[in-house]
């Protein structure tokens, strides 16, 4: 059955800018760094293709989905990162799996892939499962004053990061990663003009600031791992870092040391924590809203034993959690935008695509198309039950698609899905204010402001 006579009517996104102040290129570059979701026209939710010029070069909005399959599968190696894409993510992830490019990336790839295969999400859970107890056991012993889960989850995150990662908790470091990260995000990891139209090889003036982050972000990686190899003492944990340590690529044989190891466990930090500890939090706004949603959801997880033991094995119950959860990733994609840049001309599902012309292939628009969704602004997470029609792989995508699409997408599912019933098995979610919550996007899908919420027991 459709949940959509229980859904919120209609969940409005942001207020998008004017067309012409995202059509012009300093319109464009100004909204880009201050909310990247304005950058997206009104008609580009209609249209499934949008042409503008951005300084003399050519920039496409493609919603057909034969010209995203070309893109990122078909021809992808016609398609490369931008500059300004490079610049605000390599401070923090180095030459990692995410940023690594040709032969490269296809070793870091056949290297990374065993450690985050199917089997490794029995323990993966358990950590999950202890960490959200936690959690939960201290929301709970607490006063019934208003909640910020967002920085909450972001917390919870961090911890079953650190745990998976270094079967350490994180509470000694987690205040300093959280406002690293957030404190790069509000300021660096804001492209501003110069980034866009530079080539990488000659440094922005924010480049010089970058590295100097770069730096710290490493010292603390660094920290966490020899925290780790201490408390070990020789015995093997069997954790993720462990799992990266040891792995070796099949067809080589070799494996990552130094620096190389760093990136990858920078990036499986980075990736992990901050895209699903957004994606919770929308997920917890979108229940507290309806509360029809909310209640069928709580119906699904009455009596489930959610505890470390059993988590993995409550998964399969949880089917209209995780609807919830592939809904809000709908609404709210972490990852909101991909963008790539032509090294030659092309010809993308019929569209032409002039070299050095820059696309973009956003999960936020692409989720909310008019053409590929039945009323896209409602929260109806029957669309994602079983019976319900798939929609359009090339629709759908919020962990990207083809080969790079995201190697952490099993863990992060599993985790928000893990989390979102436990919250919902503990306790009533609501509001605590009327005020509207408008996301943004600069590295992520962010609220404006961080709500405030209630949490009453079960």
């Amino acid at each position: 059955m459709s949940s959509m006579r229980e859904a919120e009517p209609a969940v409005r996104p942001a207020c998008y800018a004017a067309d012409g102040a995202s059509s012009s290129g300093r319109g464009i570059a100004r909204v880009l760094g201050e909310n990247a979701l304005l950058a997206f026209p009104p008609h580009a939710f209609e249209e499934e293709v949008v042409n503008r010029r951005f300084f003399g070069r050519r920039q496409i909005i493609l919603n057909r989905p034969a010209g995203i399959q070309h893109i990122l599968i078909d021809n992808s190696a016609n398609y490369r990162r931008t500059a300004a894409t490079v610049r605000m993510l390599r401070p923090l992830l180095g030459n990692g799996l995410l940023l690594s490019k040709g032969e490269d990336w296809r070793y870091q790839r056949r290297t990374v892939a065993p450690a985050l295969a199917p089997r490794t999400i029995p323990n993966l859970s358990q950590h999950i499962a202890r960490a959200t107890r936690s959690v939960i056991g201290r929301l709970a012993a607490a006063s019934e004053g208003p909640v910020d889960l967002l920085t909450e989850m972001q917390f919870l995150a961090l911890e079953i990061a650190g745990r998976s990662m270094f079967s350490l908790q994180m509470h000694r470091h987690g205040t300093e990663l959280r406002d690293l990260m957030m404190r790069y995000s509000d300021h660096l990891g804001r492209p501003n003009l110069l980034d866009m139209l530079l080539p990488l090889r000659i440094p922005s003036p924010r480049d010089i600031a970058r590295r100097r982050v770069r730096k710290r972000w490493l010292d603390l990686i660094r920290r966490l791992i020899a925290e780790r190899e201490a408390r070990a003492c020789g015995n093997r944990p069997g954790d993720l870092f462990d799992l990266l340590s040891e792995a070796r690529d099949p067809e080589t044989g070799s494996g990552f040391s130094g620096e190389r190891l760093l990136d990858q466990v920078a990036t499986l930090i980075i990736a992990g924590h901050e895209t699903t500890a957004v994606a919770l939090f929308w997920a917890l706004y979108l229940l507290a809203v309806t509360p029809a949603v909310q209640e069928r959801l709580a119906a699904e997880v009455a009596g489930v034993d959610l505890g470390p033991d059993f988590a993995a094995d409550a998964l399969a119950r949880l089917v209209y959690t995780r609807a919830v959860v592939n809904e809000t990733l709908r609404l709210y994609p972490p990852a909101f935008t991909l963008v790539r840049q032509a090294r030659k001309a092309d010809l993308a599902g019929g569209i032409t695509v002039p070299a050095g012309a820059v696309v973009f292939i956003a999960p936020w628009v692409l989720h909310r198309h008019r053409r590929l969704w039945s009323q896209p602004e409602s929260f109806d997470p029957g669309r994602f039950l079983p019976g319900a029609p798939p929609p359009d792989r090339f629709a759908y995508m919020p962990f990207g698609i083809g080969p790079r699409v995201c190697i952490g997408a099993q863990f992060a599912l599993t985790e928000a899905t893990l989390v979102l019933a436990s919250m919902t098995q503990a306790f009533h979610i609501e509001r605590a204010d009327s005020e509207p919550v408008v996301p943004i996007a600069i590295v992520t899908t962010q609220p404006e402001h961080p709500p405030r919420f209630r949490l009453r027991r079960r």
